[in-house]
């Protein structure tokens, strides 16, 4: 069984001692039940020695409330996609989002943008929003302790979706639609950045998707079903990868 993999937002050396924070210590020690001298991996998301990847560590000075590890090597990880995606996530309701979320990471996306459309369901705003992409921001970081990521995917913050069609981009710009006449497998294999847009549940209204096209999208076709959001956007993903990326 491979060692217990924690994501720690840290810089270190080899040879550092780090104190692992309450959820880290959480899961290792009172859920795992690991003890002194056991070995877990930690990568933090930045480069070392000008590339990314994971560290070996040892766990020491276990105590009840709180535990350390030791950094004592690095191995590099290459296992990000030749292509970039900014997935533009329409919100959706309860669990939908997280799963959409969490297999998004898990598929290679690198930056997320909860999007506020016309049928949006989700009302949220203040303290109550910030705390949803904190939440947010946490599944991905768990998404990529479990896919071997050493990079961690950003999800910004929730904007509408005019602001976010708007924003300056040199992307390839794709908006998911089923009745689109040309299909994203036939999208010509050189682009390495991606911005693709997926409506919430409902979709995008005739309006959004028309403005949508005004600010650049090109609209495309998944295949001759119409598929819920959370599919929409795995699917999509999934053939991006397939086209560009590292999916074979």
């Amino acid at each position: 069984m491979r060692n217990p993999r924690i994501y720690q937002d840290l810089s270190w050396q080899i040879g550092d001692i780090i104190t692992l924070n309450d959820d880290a210590f959480g899961h290792i020690i009172r859920v795992l039940r690991l003890q002194q001298g056991d070995a877990i991996t930690l990568f933090n998301g930045r480069l070392f020695d000008q590339c990314y990847g994971e560290f070996d560590a040892e766990l020491v000075n276990v105590s009840k409330k709180q535990a350390q590890a030791k950094i004592v090597g690095f191995t590099q990880v290459n296992n990000e996609s030749p292509v970039n995606i900014h997935l533009g996530q329409g919100i959706s309701r309860g669990d939908r989002m997280d799963f959409t979320l969490q297999k998004s990471v898990e598929l290679g996306v690198n930056t997320i943008t909860p999007l506020f459309t016309e049928r949006c369901g989700v009302k949220l705003q203040g303290d109550r929003l910030q705390k949803k992409v904190d939440q947010w921001q946490k599944i991905v970081i768990s998404a990529c302790e479990q896919s071997g990521r050493c990079t961690v995917p950003t999800v910004n913050d929730a904007v509408s979706l005019n602001d976010w069609l708007k924003q300056p981009t040199q992307s390839l710009k794709l908006n998911l639609h089923p009745r689109a006449e040309h299909s994203i497998m036939t999208i010509p294999a050189e682009n390495q950045r991606v911005r693709l847009l997926i409506g919430p549940e409902g979709g995008l209204s005739d309006d959004e998707i028309q403005q949508a096209s005004t600010d650049g999208f090109q609209d495309v076709l998944l295949g001759p079903r119409v598929l819920r959001t959370e599919t929409a956007a795995l699917t999509a993903i999934t053939a991006l990868q397939c086209r560009f990326g590292d999916i074979k």
